[in-house]
C-alpha cells in the first residue's frame, strides 16, 4: 500500500509589525480636539445652560432670578405674539432661501462660463456685499427704498410711476427684506457653486453634448444632481441663517410697519432688552433652538435617504 505523504504544515504568518506612535502623533489631534472642545464649551453650552436656566425663573437682569418653573412658557404658548413672529420668520425663510439659492447658482453659473468676459473682476464685485456689515447693508437699503427719500420712489416718480409704499406696506416691507438679505448673503453661497461646479467633470459634460443633450437637459440631468451635496449645505446653512436674521432687519425695516414683520429673534431682542424680561426671552430662546434642531435634524434625515436610495 501506498502510505499518504504527510501534509505540510503551513507557514506561521509573520507577526505584523508595531506601529511605534511617536508622542506628537497623540498630542496633536488631543489638542485640536481640546481646542475644539473649549470653544464649544464655552460659546454653545455654557450659554446654553445659562438661558436654559433663566427661561425657567422670573429674572429682569437685576437682582436675584426667581425661580417660577415652566411659567414662562404656558405663557409663551399664549401668547399671539410669538406665534405671529414664527410665521413671519417662516414665510421669510420659505421665501428668502430659494430666491437666494437660484441667484447664488445663477451667478455661479454665469462666473464659471468660458463664454463669460471679465470673470475675475465680476467675482470681486459680487464679492463685496458680503463684505459689508448686516447694520451697514440695512441702512444703504433703507435709503434706498424710503418711501419719501428714497432712491427707487424717485426713480419711479421721474418716469410717471406712482410712488410705493415701501415702509408701511407689510408685504412689500417683506419683500424688500428678502432682496437685501439675498444682495448680502449671495456671495458666500456663489462660492460654494463655483468652487462645487469646478469639480464636475467636463468629459461628462462633453459627453452628454456629443449624444445630442442640449444645455438645459444638460444643466437638469448632469449638473445639478451633481451640485446635490453643495445644494443640501446651502439650503441648510440659508434656512437655519434666515430663521436666526436680526441685524439687517433691524436696521432697514426694525420689524415694521409696526410689529407685522417682527422675527422671532427680533421678539427676543423686544422682549429680552426693552422689556427686562429676561426669564420669558430665555424661554422663547430655548423654543427657537429646539426649532432650528428639528429643522436641521429633518433636512439630514431627508439628505440621508436620498443617499441610500
Amino acid at each position: 500500500m501506498v502510505q499518504d505523504s504527510p501534509a505540510v504544515a503551513a507557514p506561521a504568518a509573520a507577526p505584523r509589525p508595531r506601529r511605534i506612535r511617536r508622542p506628537g502623533q497623540t498630542v496633536a489631534p488631543l489638542l485640536f480636539i481640546s481646542v475644539a472642545f473649549v470653544l464649544f464649551a464655552v460659546f454653545f453650552v455654557g450659554p446654553g445652560s445659562l438661558g436654559m436656566y433663566y427661561s425657567l425663573t422670573e429674572y429682569t437682569g437685576v437682582g436675584d432670578p426667581e425661580f417660577i418653573g415652566l411659567a414662562n412658557y404656558e405663557k409663551l404658548f399664549g401668547d399671539e405674539q410669538f406665534y405671529r413672529s414664527i410665521v413671519r420668520t417662516v414665510l421669510y425663510t420659505v421665501l428668502a432661501v430659494p430666491v437666494h439659492y437660484v441667484a447664488a447658482l445663477g451667478i455661479a453659473l454665469l462666473l464659471t462660463s468660458a463664454a463669460t468676459r471679465f470673470r475675475s473682476a465680476g467675482r470681486v464685485i459680487f464679492f463685496v456685499p458680503w463684505l459689508i456689515s448686516p447694520i451697514v447693508t440695512g441702512v444703504i437699503w433703507r435709503w434706498m427704498f424710503g418711501e419719501n427719500f428714497g432712491l427707487i420712489n424717485f426713480v419711479l416718480t421721474s418716469i410717471n410711476l406712482p410712488r410705493q409704499q415701501w415702509e408701511t406696506n407689510g408685504d412689500l416691507a417683506l419683500g424688500v427684506v428678502i432682496l437685501a438679505g439675498t444682495w448680502a448673503g449671495t456671495a458666500f453661497t456663489m462660492l460654494l457653486f463655483i468652487a462645487a461646479l469646478r469639480n464636475i467633470p467636463k468629459s461628462y459634460l462633453e459627453a452628454a453634448q456629443l449624444d445630442g443633450a442640449s444645455a438645459s437637459q444638460r444643466f437638469f440631468r448632469i449638473t445639478l444632481p451633481l451640485l446635490r451635496p453643495t445644494s443640501f449645505m446651502v439650503v441648510l446653512l440659508g434656512t437655519l441663517g434666515a430663521m436666526k436674521e436680526f441685524a439687517m432687519v433691524q436696521a432697514l425695516n426694525g420689524g415694521g410697519p409696526g410689529t407685522e414683520n417682527m422675527f422671532i429673534v427680533q421678539y427676543i431682542y423686544q422682549t429680552g432688552f426693552q422689556r427686562a424680561q429676561i426669564g420669558y426671552a430665555s424661554a422663547v430662546s430655548m423654543v427657537l433652538m429646539v426649532i432650528l434642531i428639528v429643522i436641521a435634524l429633518i433636512q439630514m434625515r431627508f439628505d440621508r435617504r436620498e443617499d441610500l436610495s
